[in-house]
């Protein structure tokens, strides 16, 4: 089975739903490619809290991803590996023509002992890394760079994918997981295949402990709150609230202040 579920022995493992990672390897492949990181923990340069609800979390060493395959080579899949950065899984790939090591996002269905290639005289396959006026349209992609020579940064989440729909005056125009469609130079890198691990959205954390490992506090609503601390707080008993961020912006499609009259 692909997820695994634990047997009731607590309350917390009653509801915990998790991914099965036999088939992954425990320890790094690639030494020289993890770093130590340090916790932001939502804080900018001068300590104030810009992203809130997060802190604590367990020890974790980034692993470097090769982000930009626009280069000609030929290397063959090592290893499959967990990150626990990303909710995707990454391979360990060795470069045959330049003889190095380094880890990519690893699509969903590729194996260890695989050919990968990258380049601009690449057939369009599972795993490769081409520009997007090589790729047929209608073809499954992930991993998609904005601007020529630049790293990838779009459909990098783990069983995420866009749809190269057509090709137009070297324009390519592409449709995201999310519905939203973009266009993009057709000399932009993208690979083939969607990104792995694509039941993650089916697992339970089952506990709040386990939501603080990851690096997340608990968020509190804002109708428990007082008037002073969140625009919904105050009152009597239980009440709904009035649809504002706790800053007193409006979040609802179309609401705006009663002050003011759309023309």
């Amino acid at each position: 089975m692909y997820l695994k579920k634990k047997s009731p022995v607590t309350a917390s493992l009653r509801n915990l739903i998790l991914i099965n990672n036999k088939n992954l390897f425990k320890k790094p492949l690639i030494k020289h490619n993890i770093k130590g990181l340090k916790t932001s923990n939502g804080r900018n340069n001068s300590g104030k809290i810009t992203i809130r609800h997060k802190g604590g979390g367990h020890k974790k060493k980034y692993r470097i991803i090769n982000f930009n395959r626009n280069k000609n080579s030929t290397g063959i899949i090592c290893s499959l590996e967990y990150d626990p950065n990303r909710n995707a899984f990454i391979s360990s790939v060795f470069d045959l023509l330049f003889e190095s090591f380094f880890y990519i996002l690893s699509p969903n269905g590729l194996n260890i002992g695989e050919i990968i290639k990258s380049g601009d005289n690449v057939e369009p396959q599972l795993g490769y890394s081409l520009p997007l006026s090589q790729i047929p349209a209608g073809s499954i992609i992930h991993n998609i760079a904005l601007k020529r020579n630049k790293f990838s940064q779009l459909s990098r989440a783990a069983g995420t994918f866009s749809n190269l729909e057509k090709i137009k005056n070297n324009k390519a125009t592409i449709k995201l997981s999310s519905g939203k469609k973009q266009n993009i130079s057709i000399h932009c890198y993208a690979t083939m295949g969607f990104v792995s691990n694509d039941l993650f959205f089916l697992t339970k954390l089952g506990k709040a402990g386990r939501a603080r490992w990851l690096n997340k506090r608990p968020s509190v609503r804002g109708v428990a709150m007082n008037p002073v601390d969140h625009p919904h707080g105050g009152g009597e008993g239980k009440k709904s609230g009035k649809g504002k961020t706790p800053w007193g912006k409006f979040v609802k499609k179309g609401a705006t202040s009663r002050t003011k009259k759309q023309s």
